[in-house]
């Protein structure tokens, strides 16, 4: 821990400043905002304003940069306090400070405060350090106003931040205040309100209405009248889509699971996260995960932030944030779509910390959704709720599902403590963090154009009949909502992520009596069905009847007779096939990511004869190591205690003929080849019985 404790310290030395540049006019609050950062400890910080750069006096913008980039090799952050009005004041500082060793990233922060607001405070003003007060204010911030440009990301700025009222602007205030010396911002631009989206755009310029100058006397009056709803445009504070400006992305905004009130090793869970996070990023597109604590000094976020940073995993899409969990977007400007909830095994309201908060924040509303998924967790486990549109979360912060999980306890004074057995509290922590970004994952893919996928890879077993399954499935899908099964089994399957139409499998394997217009055979264990897109003239499956093996990754020693019995039933199936038809010929086996919830054999013949064969990932998932022989799975489960499986990256792999394994450009012509391909099948699918022929029937 001490050698930890000095990295991270090492980090801290390393860590490069951030460089802010406050854009409005005069009397927008721009020194304010700075005096008010300033006075924290939490980050050193440097105010370069060139109304006094020159030994109290008025200098240039060729001071100001000296200035800035002397702060930065000291190790100090800077606040540009100049009006920053148009591109091309700002150009200089974006250009000659952000491609600097010492600069990490370029914020701005526009101080969008009614014009009459700036004029009545200039106006009234005295001893201003720029001189810029009394009557000759109003003509200059009109002037300025006139030329006024907002700010652009495409200008080079990482990070941009409107406040168009002074509650805007203290929310501004903590979130620069909060910031640490190894806190970085999420990148983006927050708060932007619609009227004013159009004037983000490349070139066009936005134009303040000229305001006369105000009598001293009636300045207050007045500046308490602009900044009243009646006085501005009344517009929804909101943040500008992706499509328009692509810095808006899905985001899950999480607390460290079983640190606090469970007393898990903060070094053992930092590595835990860091891991499960860096292999769930690829699977998430563009999606971001942001790890938030309360506090500047959290021991957590300085470790998860130094092992990120070794690992150089993606910064912008995986970052830890300081603020409430339950006001990110409001007090933070951290737009999060999903948060996570370390929830307690009884799924209700109580206790202290984050459980306490989300659900006071969620209202009855979240308490109900909770409800209706699942009545208990279990530990290394979560439940997704969605949240309705009444909603507070929803409605304050744009939350729009909640995601309970719950971690082990090493806490003696806590249910099911490990008495700190970290072997099974690590399997169960990396087990809870799966499960949340699995859940995460699952509200991505329905929000975007993201492959679908099961919890945790691309959903390779059926490909692009996917949605026809979804209809043809329809009805047991609904059922499966609704009264067939308990909330607790319905909070368990989302949990893993699962989208509604990936049930079906399941709900049949455990109530084949409600489909037995389907059902080919079943018993105590096993369910058999016909493949509803079958890939070959005959293609079943052999489901497994067993809550809770869910697929491959799921099957232990504990499992073998159930493999066996599978196994058993599906060569039944290949005799009876052969019995009518001798020429067909066989493999029995796995997919090793299924699209589908509840583990199922594959029965497949190899003629591959099928309208619904079309797509390149249809075939690999059959035709490369994809596909899990039951032999094989068989004999790893006996050997080591579970089943080997395979990356989806095979799935990429050219278009080749399962017998010469030549390669073909596209479906219809790698079909037409093995129609009447006449080399025997590769040699290891000759041994063992992986390929199932009629005794007197030659390959």
């Amino acid at each position: 821990m001490e050698m930890e404790t000095a990295e991270v310290s090492g980090e801290k030395k390393k860590k490069k400043g951030i460089v802010v540049l406050l854009i409005g006019p005069p009397g927008s609050g721009k020194s304010t905002f700075c005096d008010s950062v300033m006075k924290s400890p939490q980050r050193p910080w440097s105010r370069i304003c060139q109304d006094i750069i020159n030994k109290g006096k008025a200098g240039n913008k060729a001071q100001c940069l000296k200035m800035a980039i002397e702060s930065l090799k000291e190790g100090k952050s800077v606040f540009i306090d100049r009006c920053n009005l148009d591109r091309d004041q700002r150009s200089d500082f974006i250009n000659l400070l952000g491609g600097g060793p010492h600069v990490d990233q370029v914020h701005a922060v526009v101080l969008e405060i009614p014009a009459q607001v700036c004029i009545s405070r200039s106006v009234k003003r005295t001893g201003h350090e720029g001189n810029l007060q009394g009557g000759r204010a109003a003509a200059v911030v009109n002037k300025m106003l006139q030329s006024k440009e907002l700010p652009t990301l495409n200008e080079g700025f990482s990070r941009i931040m409107f406040c168009y009222s002074d509650a805007d602007v203290d929310n501004a205030v903590k979130t620069y205040t909060m910031l640490g010396p190894m806190d970085t911002l999420p990148s983006g631009s927050f708060g932007l309100k619609h009227s004013d989206t159009k004037s983000q755009q490349p070139g066009i310029m936005k134009f303040f209405k000229k305001v006369s100058a105000l009598p001293a006397s009636s300045s207050s009056s007045n500046e308490k009248a602009a900044t009243t709803p009646e006085a501005n445009e009344k517009i929804e504070d909101v943040r500008v889509s992706p499509a328009k400006l692509g810095s808006v992305v899905p985001t899950l905004a999480f607390p460290s699971i079983s640190t606090a009130d469970f007393q898990f090793d903060l070094d053992k869970a930092s590595d835990i996260i860091v891991e499960t996070a860096e292999e769930f990023l690829p699977k998430l597109g563009s999606a971001r995960l942001a790890l938030v604590d309360l506090s500047h000094g959290s021991k957590i976020l300085s470790l998860v932030n130094a092992k990120a940073s070794r690992k150089n995993i993606d910064l912008e899409r995986f970052f830890t944030f300081v603020g409430d969990i339950t006001k990110l977007h409001s007090q933070g400007g951290l737009h999060c779509n999903v948060i996570a909830n370390a929830a307690n095994w009884r799924l209700k309201p109580g206790g202290g910390g984050v459980n306490a908060a989300i659900f006071k924040a969620g209202g009855p509303d979240l308490e109900a959704g909770t409800r209706a998924r699942a009545n208990t967790l279990v530990p290394g486990k979560a439940v997704v709720v969605p949240l309705p549109s009444t909603c507070p979360l929803r409605n304050a912060e744009g939350i729009t599902h909640v995601i309970h999980v719950l971690g082990p306890n090493m806490n003696p004074n806590r249910p099911n403590c490990l008495n700190k057995d970290y072997t099974k509290g690590c399997k169960i922590l990396r087990e809870a963090y799966t499960s949340l970004f699995g859940g995460f994952l699952s509200t991505v893919e329905d929000q975007s154009k993201l492959p679908k996928r099961n919890n945790q890879a691309t959903m390779s077993d059926s490909g692009a009949e996917d949605s026809e399954r979804n209809k043809k499935y329809k009805g047991t899908q609904d059922k499966a909502s609704t009264n067939n099964m308990e909330s607790g089994d319905i909070g368990k399957k989302m949990s893993k992520g699962w989208r509604s139409w990936a049930l079906a499998l399941h709900v049949i394997a455990m109530h084949p009596e409600r489909h037995e217009n389907i059902v080919l055979e079943s018993s105590d264990h096993i369910v058999v069905i016909n493949d509803q897109y079958p890939k070959a003239r005959k293609h079943v499956l052999v489901l497994a009847r067993q809550e809770g093996v869910d697929g491959l990754e799921d099957v232990r020693r504990e499992h073998i007779q159930l493999l066996e019995e599978m196994h058993n039933v599906g060569m039944k199936w290949i005799k009876r096939f052969q019995e009518e038809d001798a020429s067909l010929i066989f493999r029995l086996g796995y997919h090793s990511v299924p699209s589908m919830r509840q583990l199922h054999l594959h029965v497949i013949s190899q003629d591959f004869e099928s309208d619904h064969l079309k797509n390149k990932k249809h075939w690999n998932s059959f035709t490369t190591s994809f596909f899990r022989d039951s032999v094989d799975v068989l004999e790893e489960v006996k050997s080591q205690g579970k089943a080997n499986v395979e990356s989806e990256d095979v799935l990429k792999g050219e278009l080749r003929c399962n017998r010469c394994r030549s390669v073909h450009p596209n479906i219809p012509k790698l079909k037409s080849h093995i129609r009447t391909c006449p080399s025997q099948f590769p040699d290891h699918l000759l041994q063992s019985n992986r390929l199932l022929v009629r005794p007197e029937t030659s390959n």
